[in-house]
């Protein structure tokens, strides 16, 4: 309960830029969800090739999980799933209704996932793995309940093209592109 009123992880939220970070987090990860959900009503399945097919905002989706990893990186679960919710009740006014439901479902149950998997890791072996082992997990979970509650087939056209966009797409790729600023500035720092 103690972490329901305490300020975000001082450890990871020192220096004068601290709540800037939780709150571009807060704000990428309500994007994120909201963009998926809009594309997704527009444009419902589409094509990746290699005989896969994924809801059109999967990219997002996928992204969506990787900015939940950072909103526990500078804050805490309560913030994490607050944004969850607020992100379900953006995209209730802007998606339809019935996308909203599935995604809030969906996002809630792969929070949850994350929350046993992701905390750990990162504690044990950094935020990179820990937001990949956790995406792993969570992604799969994320996929068939979107896909099912929101009226899409679970195919393993489907399932194939959403798993591999959530974790290769965005969430290795974006994963790899952090490291890479974050050697960049590290070194630039001791230089």
């Amino acid at each position: 309960m103690s972490e329901f009123i305490t300020a975000p992880d001082s450890k990871r939220m020192a220096g004068p830029f601290a709540w800037g970070r939780l709150l571009l987090a807060i704000v990428v990860y309500i994007a994120a969800v909201v963009a998926a959900n809009i594309v997704t009503d527009r444009l419902g399945l589409v094509t990746v090739g290699f005989g896969l097919y994924v809801t059109a905002g999967t990219y997002a989706a996928g992204f969506a999980l990787l900015a939940r990893d950072f909103v526990h990186r500078y804050g805490n679960r309560w913030i994490a799933i607050g944004t969850v919710l607020l992100a379900g009740g953006v995209s209730w006014l802007l998606a339809s209704p019935a996308l909203a439901v599935a995604s809030v479902v969906a996002f809630l149950a792969a929070e949850f996932i994350d929350l046993a998997v992701f905390i750990p890791v990162r504690n044990a072996k950094g935020f990179v793995q820990g937001a990949i082992v956790s995406n792993v997990v969570s992604a799969p979970v994320d996929t068939l309940l979107f896909l099912s509650l929101a009226g899409f087939p679970i195919t393993a056209e489907t399932v194939g093209g959403q798993f591999l966009g959530k974790v290769l797409w965005a969430t290795f790729v974006p994963l790899c592109v952090f490291m890479l600023i974050r050697r960049f500035l590290g070194r630039g720092r001791h230089a």
